[in-house]
């Protein structure tokens, strides 16, 4: 991997500091006295030989986001001295890079330490989530992402919570939902019930070493936080959960029909699959998605049936898949917004999401040669 060397200025009422993306890959470039080792302390307080906790947040073009989530990072009840932020841009934007110049230079002396990365390649944030934890300088990793809001006690109750019996420490990730939510939100809110979630966890750095990180094939958001946590369950982790490490993660209105567009991520479950078919029929799902099959075969024998003028195959094909198609339209609309476009949209994108899952099913099986269904 290479990094973007992109030189940005920031200017405050008396200094204006020039620093680059290069400078910001190297570990010793840190500001102010952060770069210096203190003295040992118990959790929460700076090691001997640098930083109690690295926190790694992956970004990718989403300014507010970020700027939001580095608020809530930059105010831990955690002296500033104790962490740092490693900050890793998965599209090397010069505006992000002018984002976090910002905050690097708005908190100062009394901040942790904030390094920029630019991710040129590979793409993902399983690659920059690797590309992040692998240049840390503290032997406990914190992830989250950049559309999340840590509590302010988030570090602190943490590292409050490790112990030498602990490799992986989870946290819950709360997501409040309007009183009538969309079905893209309710479906987001799943997280939730996450019994991993790489949003809120902290991994020994070792453990990390020891499991290779994340496989940087699932290339987008999705299954990579699985795999990572199937394979620490292989390895014989020593895992724990502690409620008290929150973070919130609201959850944004979605464009219109927004759930086709995530359709193309299922072919990331051929790949789960087939490094961990029994986990993934354990905790993903126990049977294949015979629902969506049913609904896409009615729909092939109503076209077979109008192409090869048999009518009765037409019709029955076509009754079958209404009907089926119908029970999924209202089962995602039950208990969920009944506006208008919410009802057109749910009309609309139940038609299409069973075929397109199955597209997507079937591409997944052949890239990753898995016998998925």
């Amino acid at each position: 991997m290479s990094t973007t060397r992109t030189t940005i200025s920031t200017t405050t009422s008396t200094t204006t500091t020039v620093f680059t993306a290069s400078e910001a890959a190297d570990p010793g470039y840190s500001h102010g006295p952060h770069a210096a080792a203190h003295a040992a302390g118990g959790p929460g307080q700076a090691q001997a030989d640098g930083f109690a906790v690295s926190v790694v947040l992956p970004t990718s073009g989403r300014l507010d986001l970020l700027d939001r989530s580095l608020d809530a990072l930059t105010r831990q009840n955690l002296p500033g001295a104790s962490y740092e932020l490693i900050i890793v841009d998965d599209e090397a934007d010069p505006g992000t890079l002018q984002l976090v110049a910002g905050w690097r230079s708005r908190t100062g002396a009394r901040g942790p330490c904030i390094t920029y990365l630019a991710n040129d390649a590979p793409h993902g944030p399983a690659a920059a989530r690797n590309r992040g934890w692998r240049m840390a300088g503290a032997p406990i990793i914190a992830f989250t992402d950049d559309n999340t809001v840590p509590s302010p006690d988030w570090l602190q109750q943490g590292l409050n919570a490790f112990n030498d019996n602990i490799d992986v420490l989870c946290g819950p990730v709360h997501m409040a939902l309007p009183r009538h939510p969309t079905d893209y939100q309710r479906d987001a809110s799943q997280l939730e019930s996450s019994e991993f979630i790489v949003a809120n966890c902290f991994c020994r750095k070792q453990v990390l070493q020891a499991v290779d990180g994340f496989d940087e094939r699932f290339s987008v958001a999705w299954r990579d936080d699985s795999d990572l946590y199937f394979r620490l369950l292989k390895h014989h982790a020593r895992i724990a959960r502690a409620s008290q490490v929150m973070v919130e993660h609201p959850v944004r209105a979605a464009p219109w029909g927004a759930s086709l567009g995530q359709a193309s991520k299922i072919s990331y479950d051929a790949l789960l699959y087939k490094k961990h078919p029994e986990l993934y029929r354990e905790k993903i799902r126990r049977r294949w998605r015979w629902d969506y099959y049913a609904v896409v075969g009615a729909l092939l024998a109503a076209v077979l049936g109008v192409a090869f003028d048999q009518r009765q195959l037409a019709v029955c094909g076509a009754a079958i898949w209404l009907m089926l198609t119908a029970l999924f339209c209202i089962q995602r609309l039950r208990g969920t917004a009944k506006t208008p476009s919410h009802i057109l949209e749910m009309v609309v994108t139940s038609a299409l999401i069973p075929p397109l899952a199955v597209f997507w099913r079937v591409v997944g099986a052949v890239k990753f040669r898995a016998r998925f269904a």
